[in-house]
């Protein structure tokens, strides 16, 4: 395995001696015996480069050994699934095997450290990752950032992912979002905002800037709305139109209603914010 130098700098090797060396007495499995790390973090693989992969271990076979550790009935991975799954797809009957003895602790930290080297992590299977080693291992996050050598800040940042909806979530594992996106709709407090926000990024293809600039507005409005006000009786209709105009535009609207005729109240806080309104405006 390649080391990456910077966050994780010590490397696997380094930390468990997870990589097979040449000490090592490889032997052989069968992948039938085998199981995943229950601790793997990783969800999703990536069908084509999995293909890939496959390609290559039929035309050379496993070149380096799948790490393992003794289980009550086989074998359980530590280091090495992709391999393992490549060497099933391909049909292999046996393949070869390092074993060692690894605590969970130990499995869960190899498994979330190597896809973390590899970048084979989407944000929230890390996020989801740095969770469960906090929860099994009672770590706080100022421990867990030093496990993974990152900051606390970008350890507590990634485990905000987790308050947002699951279908914001989802988005983000499968990069219809990114994490920039993701992290400016934690802005928001009101979930069905949020996700009504998401797809309006998902539909529009917005940047994590315009996200972050709708936010601000939003957030604007919602603490204009929250300060206390005379009681006045409110048209429902009106109101509800309001509501939509406000999140076409992503700016605070207001409509007046007289007698015979009424006014609406577009707000705008640039010269650049007025020239977006009025881009939407004639889109429509």
């Amino acid at each position: 395995m390649n080391k990456k130098q910077g966050g994780l700098g010590r490397g696997l090797d380094a930390i468990f001696h997870s990589n097979p060396k040449a000490d090592d007495n490889v032997t052989e499995a069968a992948p039938k015996d085998m199981r995943p790390n229950p601790y793997q973090p990783r969800r999703v693989f990536d069908e084509e480069k999995m293909a890939e992969l496959v390609q290559s271990v039929k035309e050379h076979g496993i070149i380096q050994p799948i790490v393992v550790r003794q289980a009550v009935r086989g074998y359980e991975i530590v280091a090495g699934e992709r391999r393992w799954r490549a060497a099933q797809a391909a049909g292999f009957e046996m393949v070869p095997v390092v074993v060692r003895d690894f605590t969970d602790e130990q499995m869960n930290e190899i498994a979330l450290i190597e896809n973390l080297q590899r970048e084979d992590l989407n944000p929230i299977e890390v996020a989801e990752a740095y969770q469960s080693l906090m929860d099994t291992f009672h770590m706080t996050q100022d421990v867990l950032a030093k496990k993974v050598g990152q900051s606390r800040s970008h350890v507590a940042n990634t485990l905000r992912l987790l308050n947002l909806p699951s279908e914001i979530r989802e988005h983000v594992s499968r990069g219809t979002l990114s994490m920039g996106h993701a992290r400016a709709l934690l802005g928001l407090n009101d979930k069905k905002l949020q996700i009504q926000l998401a797809e309006k990024t998902i539909d529009e293809e917005l940047s994590v800037r315009e996200v972050e600039h709708m936010v601000n507005r939003l957030q604007h409005l919602a603490q204009r709305e929250a300060t206390p006000k005379r009681a006045v009786k409110e048209n429902p209709i009106l109101k509800q139109y309001e509501e939509e105009f406000r999140f076409r535009l992503g700016t605070g609207v207001k409509i007046h209603q007289g007698k015979k005729r009424g006014k609406i109240e577009i707000e705008y806080f640039s010269q650049d914010d007025l020239e977006r309104i009025l881009g939407l405006l004639e889109s429509k």
